[in-house]
Formats: C-alpha cells, structure tokens, sequence
C-alpha cells in the first residue's frame, strides 16, 4: 500500500468513526468519504464535524455538498486561469504562422 492510500485509509476511517460519535451510522461515513475524494477535502469535513456538532444527517450531508461545491470552483478557476494564460500568450507572441 502506497503513502498516498494510507493517508487516504486513516482519514476515511477517521471521518467514519466522527460520524458514528455523532451517532450516524458508519455507511453515511463512508459514503461522504468517497464523494469527498481527497484527504484535504475529508480534514475540512472532519473540522466541521469536531467543532460544529452538527444533528442531523442533512446537516452533514449538506456540509459536504458545500465542500463539493467549493472543490468544484477551485478546479474551474485553475482551469479558467490557465485558458486565459494560453489566450494570452497566444496574444503576445502571435499565432507563429504569420508570414513577416
């Protein structure tokens, strides 16, 4: 197993043993987990889980959609970023077959 899938196994196992102190069942765990699909993204749910408590399933349900959402923002940024950079270069130095 590589450093990357063990990181990957504490912090899924840890978020379903958050969830099960919250008295959720471990499935909704394991579940968020995959739809999560990084550690970055299950320590942000783990700190909302520690510090927020929530009640019930559709609050954390809910929390997890909003982390989703803003891991879906980030990416179309990067993505819209590096489109601009490319138009822009493209400005700069032109298409390169121009005839001088």
């Amino acid at each position: 197993m590589t450093e990357k899938q063990m990181e990957w196994s504490r912090k899924r196992n840890e978020l379903v043993s958050a969830i099960k102190d919250l008295g959720f069942p471990g499935e909704l765990g394991e579940q968020i987990a995959k739809q999560l699909g990084s550690p970055k993204a299950i320590d942000r749910m783990l700190a909302y889980l520690y510090n927020v408590k929530p009640g019930t399933a559709e609050l954390v349900v809910d929390e997890m959609l909003a982390i989703c959402s803003d891991i879906d923002r980030w990416h179309d940024k990067k993505a819209a970023e590096e489109a601009n950079a490319k138009y822009n270069q493209m400005l700069y130095e032109g298409l390169g077959d121009s005839e001088d």
